[in-house]
């Protein structure tokens, strides 16, 4: 790892620590190993649920949120775990091993379609997505929280994060661009056969990925080892309002990301009558690479906050363009409206995870409690899981009270329910995950500040730790009979 200095347009003058270009792309790697899977679950499920395997809408947005609920008890206790682990690994590199194989296992059986009655169907739907979304906390947490332990440094940080998304994006687009042709073709007509060969794969290539991270993610940022109490990790909460700022706000952004994506489906193909269309829509996420590969600079031009800003606000206007084609029943404007609002995902949802990092520092600045597993599991994982819940949920709930019924021709009542679902349920929560966002930016203001502090405090500590060792065996030999 190289140190540069470099000074920012906005004065502050800071050392990076320049991360090598293995280890960006291993970090990219993680992503799309997690993507393999991730990427299918949040974007397919749904309709796979009540279109391939014969669950109703209502009973399949009740699963989505009863795994949600779960992840209010399992998240606290996997941040707990990942502040406990201390490996020869270190504390979040181990997991990447430990976890790649059930994680993968478990996204496979999620697509398995036994012929089961119709309770039993949602049971095994239920307990399979349940524990798959549980491993998925312990496998994904980790690709955020290894952040802090890569480098200190604010701007590597910002280009971790940046690889990150790449892969990201990558991971999205293979899936998007391969998983219902191969479905077809290797299912032979039969979807349900399709789904589980498919995901044989996916899942195969997500395990190799998470090993290649494994063996090159070192972690290198060195921290004080000082034990302690589960309440003592928590007490990194106190006092954290950027955390609580990124909490709030992701929270919103993933209901309305998540409703997005999984009512584009049933849009394209019960309101535009293009189904054919589906693959291509979900592959224009791809441009918001576009974004994310500005992002490193746009965020040495300007504050992360107003970045963040601009990013929510371009998906909720993009959202407002999906109306309005829908209404004049153009289907170019709403495949502006459409992409549009992926082009600002690249600024939108990068963000929050690169400040994460900031939050684990700015609580340790505060309370003197580093406890980058609970704050990321908390405020990383559990408001996006949670959010993703509702947002596959709410348009659930919306189109059974509308009346939709799977592979027929759509009453109007059922198509106000679906666009209500994909259009203006994700536009009013877009707009809602603005408003905590106009508060951060006097805290990023403080963040070489609380650099610096924290450097001379990690220095005195190694002192103090290397003059006992030095002088430990000898006062161990003075003391000896």
């Amino acid at each position: 790892m190289l140190s540069i200095s470099t000074m920012t347009s906005k004065g502050t003058i800071l050392t990076a620590d320049k991360i090598s270009y293995t280890k960006r792309f291993s970090y990219a790697g993680t992503d799309v190993g997690n993507q393999l899977v991730y990427c299918v679950v949040s974007f397919y499920l749904l309709i796979f649920y009540t279109d391939t395997y014969g669950i109703s809408a209502a009973a399949a947005g009740t699963i989505l949120l009863l795994a949600r609920c779960i992840d209010g008890i399992e998240t606290p206790i996997w941040g707990i775990i990942f502040d406990k682990t201390n490996s020869r690994w270190g504390r979040c590199r181990p997991w990447f091993l430990w976890l790649c194989f059930p994680f993968a296992i478990f996204g496979v059986l999620t697509f398995l379609t036994p012929n089961l009655g119709t309770t039993a169907k949602i049971w095994y739907a239920g307990g399979t997505y349940v524990v798959w979304s549980i491993l998925s906390t312990g496998i994904g947490t980790p690709i955020t929280a290894i952040l802090s332990a890569l480098t200190s440094d604010s701007h590597e940080r910002v280009t971790l994060t940046t690889f990150r998304m790449f892969g990201s994006k990558i991971g999205v687009l293979f899936v998007n661009l391969t998983l219902m042709r191969m479905v077809a073709w290797l299912g032979h007509g039969n979807d349900r056969k399709g789904f589980m060969l498919v995901l044989l794969i996916y899942a195969a290539v997500s395990v190799l990925l998470f090993l290649f991270a494994f063996r090159n993610l070192v972690e290198t940022v060195k921290e004080e080892k000082k034990p302690q109490t589960i309440r003592g990790n928590f007490g990194a909460l106190k006092g954290n309002w950027p955390w609580m700022i990124i909490f709030v706000s992701s929270f919103f952004f993933w209901i309305a990301f998540i409703a997005r994506i999984c009512m584009a489906p049933y849009f394209f193909e019960y309101v535009l009558h293009r189904k054919d269309l589906v693959p291509l829509a979900n592959s224009l996420d791809f441009i918001s690479l576009a974004a994310i590969f500005c992002l490193p600079f746009l965020c040495k031009w300007t504050f992360k906050r107003n970045v963040w800003i601009i990013g929510l606000l371009g998906m909720a206007v993009g959202q407002c363009l999906l109306g309005l084609g829908a209404h004049l029943s153009s289907l170019i404007i709403v495949m502006v409206g459409w992409a549009l609002g992926f082009l600002a995902s690249g600024l939108a949802m990068p963000i929050p995870f690169a400040v994460l990092a900031e939050s684990v520092d700015y609580g340790e600045w505060k309370t003197g409690v580093r406890a980058p597993g609970i704050l990321t599991t908390l405020g990383a994982t559990l408001c996006s899981k949670a959010g993703s819940g509702l947002g596959g949920a709410l348009p659930a709930w919306i189109m059974a009270a509308c009346g939709y019924v799977p592979h027929t021709v759509q009453t109007p009542q059922s198509l106000k329910g679906i666009a209500m679902g994909f259009i203006w349920l994700p536009a009013v929560f877009f707009g809602l995950s603005m408003i905590p966002v106009l508060f951060y930016k006097k805290y990023e203001l403080l963040e070489p500040k609380i650099k610096a502090e924290l450097n001379i405090r990690r220095a005195s500590v190694n002192e103090v730790n290397a003059r006992y060792t030095q002088y430990a065996p000898r006062e161990a030999l003075l003391n000896s009979p």
